[in-house]
């Protein structure tokens, strides 16, 4: 090793790109055999492929590219299958493909052929040194020379493998955040059962007009996807999307969302803000949880709506927009009209197109397609491998209620896959609060079941009778459920929700404390 004056680690392992380390591997090669042409190729399916080369005086001398067949008798093939170095004198050896060098200026006079072995003991390919001197001695075939050019080879074998490997891995991870990329950013609506069916024909059909859409459906059944996909599929899916949740912020402070402001208007407007109104034009504006809109406001959507004009708080002027109404609310809209808690032209004038989503219990046939769809969804996010939903789990899941919809489904697939264990997930594996026949279903206020405190009832017990006693629980766990039940319905919201219940806000937040419950 001594004897050879070049710094080969360096050439062989400072760059991992494929590309670049062969040509540098190859050029090496040949400069410790002090000749011009080599060639390092691999096996594309029925061809041997030439990807790297350096050649004589000529351009026609270098052979990148170039391919000859299996078929046809070879160095190359030969030292690919037996993986064995082979000393091939030109013109008495029957393996050397003449015909190949045709056109070249320079004709091989002895090929000195390695093959390239990985770590996995499986041949690569085939460096080639050609002499192309007439007497053909310019390389030393010493045997102990080269067996020194063959451990060289067979590090930079090792060394190529690595660079392919990384390559790879390079490539794999980019393929990874693209696929992530796509699946954050695209709207994935799935099912194939006649409800939800019914209810996307709706949609296309819906997405071809302009007049305002209302979404009905319960809580976690996808309304803002299918706002989304109504906008996308409609003519101005190249214009502004806003989304607006009507529940989660003040009044006051949603109007001013909503119209935007003058300065001066209010104390801190120190700037105009421009509305999302106004910033969604051309394009479309949902809405979420408009049931829970005041009075006051609903009157002004319903002057944006008529006469397609808005007016900025502390404004002069009215200002002239062109938007798209879609809004959506998991409320009876027609009990907030006779309580006179919704207006019944604002109600009407929303409801042009109406669209109804089915909840997740009425489409039993999309449960298996949706797990499948977010446990793929959530393990590419965690990269871990997959799980597997035994038989018997995934009858047990289909049959189970999902008062949260496609949201709780979401969450269960959350929780499988954060809790380890086996790759198959069994009936033992889902979590106590989902043992269906463990659950009693409190009906409060809204009329939808409650099912966080788990009552082992008698096997012949039916979840659907109305007379299983609230005795089971004590006066602190039903008060418990009944504030956590209101918060839920409320958004969280503590004030909507002690306004519900008919108590100070200052006596619900206190209860909280005393009963440990917190968001």
């Amino acid at each position: 090793m001594d004897c050879i004056d070049v710094n080969f680690y360096r050439v062989l392992f400072e760059d991992l790109d494929p590309g670049r380390l062969r040509k540098r591997f190859l050029k090496l090669l040949l400069t410790l055999q002090n000749v011009e042409r080599g060639s390092i190729w691999i096996r594309q399916k029925d061809r041997y492929v030439c990807v790297e080369s350096l050649g004589g005086p000529s351009k026609i001398d270098i052979i990148k590219g170039a391919s000859i067949s299996v078929k046809h008798p070879s160095i190359v093939g030969w030292v690919m299958t037996h993986g064995e170095m082979t000393i091939a004198e030109v013109g008495n050896d029957q393996r050397h493909y003449q015909e190949f060098e045709t056109d070249m200026q320079l004709k091989s006079t002895l090929i000195l052929a390695f093959p390239l072995i990985f770590k996995n003991k499986e041949v690569y390919g085939v460096v080639q040194i050609v002499d192309t001197s007439a007497g053909s001695g310019q390389l030393n075939l010493d045997k102990q020379y080269l067996r020194l050019l063959k451990g060289i080879v067979d590090m930079g074998a090792i060394a190529l493998d690595n660079a392919l490997q990384h390559t790879e891995q390079v490539k794999r991870n980019v393929e990874l955040e693209q696929t992530l990329d796509e699946i954050r950013n695209k709207i994935q609506i799935i099912g194939q059962s006649t409800a939800f069916q019914k209810a996307m024909k709706n949609v296309r059909e819906y997405a071809r007009t302009d007049f305002p859409v209302l979404i009905t459906g319960e809580s976690g059944t996808g309304k803002d996807l299918v706002a989304m996909a109504l906008h996308n599929l409609s003519s101005r899916k190249k214009e502004p999307f806003v989304v607006q949740n009507c529940s989660a912020i003040p009044e006051t402070l949603l109007e001013s969302e909503l119209f935007g402001y003058q300065k001066g208007a209010f104390t801190g407007a120190n700037e105009n803000k421009c509305g999302l109104l106004m910033a969604a034009n051309r394009g479309t504006v949902f809405m979420d949880e408009i049931g829970d809109m005041s009075l006051n406001l609903q009157a002004r959507i319903l002057r944006v709506i008529q006469n397609n004009e808005i007016k900025p708080l502390g404004a002069s002027n009215i200002q002239k927009v062109d938007v798209r109404i879609i809004s959506a609310t998991n409320k009876d809209l027609n009990a907030a009209i006779k309580a006179k808690a919704f207006r019944e032209d604002l109600f009407y004038r929303l409801n042009v197109l109406p669209l109804s989503l089915p909840p997740l219990r009425e489409r039993k046939k999309d449960i298996p397609l949706l797990l499948n769809y977010f446990i793929k969804r959530e393990s590419l996010e965690l990269d871990i491998p997959p799980k597997q939903i035994s038989s018997e789990a995934l009858k047990y899941l289909v049959d189970y209620p999902w008062y949260g919809n496609i949201r709780e489904l979401e969450n269960f697939v959350k929780y499988i896959l954060s809790t380890g264990g086996d790759m198959i997930v069994t009936l033992k594996d889902i979590p106590d609060h989902f043992k269906q026949k463990q659950a009693i279903h409190l009906e409060l206020g809204n009329g939808r079941p409650y099912t966080e405190k788990p009552v082992r009832l008698p096997d012949n017990a039916s979840l659907e009778r109305a007379d299983i006693s609230l005795t089971d629980y004590s006066w602190e766990e039903l008060e418990k459920e009944y504030i956590l039940q209101l918060l839920a319905q409320n958004n969280w919201i503590v004030t909507r929700a002690a306004n519900t219940a008919k108590i100070n806000r200052s006596t619900f937040d206190s209860r909280m404390k005393k009963l440990g419950i917190k968001k």
